[in-house]
């Protein structure tokens, strides 16, 4: 089937579930974002200030969500030549928006609060290693101090309008650490402004949710086993989290699903911006869970970059921090959780 009709396929995509058993007025809008999927379960019910919801309503709701999704892409994709940070990235002088803004703004926080791990200004170094938006890979050691030395958030200014104003050369910026967890954010905040507070966002993986799910209980989420070639969410899991009624962040980020090989070595997808190299340690995956799913987001980034034992240390230390961080202990899985995460068996 061609792809403009799969498109508009999905994007037409609207189930409801109905049904007279508890839990009925439970509602699944979908559609496509950011290069994949968006799914949102939520208790519909009453909107704000309106009686209970009907199908006008419902397609109002999809339509509010997809015009939410639609600004992160038109501002921040980094595959979206027509986007604010495409043409940043170009070197063209852009009039910036609230959302770059501030992504810009929670992305510096986390280059701070992280020491660095979480660098979004180190876009050029994710291109040279073939995991940005270019296909490069395996670069010399002169290339990769190269270019180390020419970006980074170490060499920006605090906001994003003194960026634009920089006269020198500014260092490409990649958002992919962050991005899909602030959709998350966006769309509940969306959402709440409807007067729904009972929901499960999930925007390519990365997931929010509040309140309980259609049987009254909290929502219970899967995490992946991270061992090569589980490509499939859900196919295979290492247990299962249950998740309490308040607002949280549940991002997992892992070094299982992309990768290559070279001359019997594996190169993953997180890398150092420190250093400026593929990070390599014994943790395969790290489930953070957090009061918002941005910072998840970045966090859940920041434990694949420092390892195990920073990462379990950082944690414990946030008592508004939970995570599960699956290791390879000599050839066995093994997984450290801080004290609030309970990881149910399948």
């Amino acid at each position: 089937m061609p792809m403009r009709r799969i498109t508009l396929i999905l994007s037409m995509l609207l189930m409801v579930a109905v049904s007279c058993r508890p839990g009925s007025d439970y509602v699944l809008i979908s559609g496509p974002a950011q290069g994949g999927v968006y799914s949102v379960k939520l208790r519909a019910g009453k909107m704000a200030g309106q009686g209970r919801m009907g199908e006008n309503q419902l397609q109002e709701l999809k339509a509010g969500i997809d015009s939410v999704l639609q600004a992160v892409d038109h501002s921040v994709s980094g595959y979206n030549p027509g986007s604010v940070l495409s043409r940043f990235n170009a070197g063209e002088r852009v009039a910036s928006d609230t959302v770059i803004r501030e992504m810009y703004r929670l992305s510096r926080e986390s280059w701070k609060e992280t020491g660095g791990a979480v660098d979004v200004a180190a876009g050029a170094l994710f291109d040279i290693w073939g995991f940005g938006f270019t296909h490069d890979s395996l670069p010399s050691d002169d290339r990769v101090s190269e270019v180390l030395e020419d970006c980074g958030m170490k060499i920006l200014p605090e906001t994003f309008d003194e960026v634009e104003a920089m006269e020198t050369k500014r260092p490409k910026l990649n958002f992919n650490c962050i991005a899909q967890g602030y959709s998350c954010d966006l769309v509940a905040d969306y959402l709440h402004s409807k007067g729904i507070h009972d929901m499960l966002i999930n925007v390519g993986g990365e997931i929010f949710c509040e309140g309980v799910n259609p049987s009254g209980q909290p929502w219970c989420i899967g995490i992946d086993k991270p061992f090569d070639g589980n490509n499939e969410s859900g196919a295979v899991l290492q247990g299962l989290y249950r998740v309490g009624g308040e607002p949280r962040g549940v991002v997992t980020s892992g070094n299982y699903r992309k990768f290559y090989v070279r001359d019997g070595r594996k190169y993953s997808h997180t890398i150092d911006p420190r250093s400026g190299y593929p990070v390599s340690h014994s943790l395969l995956c790290a489930t953070v869970v957090a009061p918002d799913a941005t910072r998840a987001d970045a966090l859940a980034t920041y434990c694949m970059v420092v390892g195990l034992e920073e990462a379990s240390n950082f944690i414990l230390a946030d008592d508004s921090l939970e995570a599960c961080l699956v290791y390879d202990e000599d050839g066995v899985m093994r997984a450290w959780t801080s004290p609030g995460f309970v990881l149910e068996e399948q």
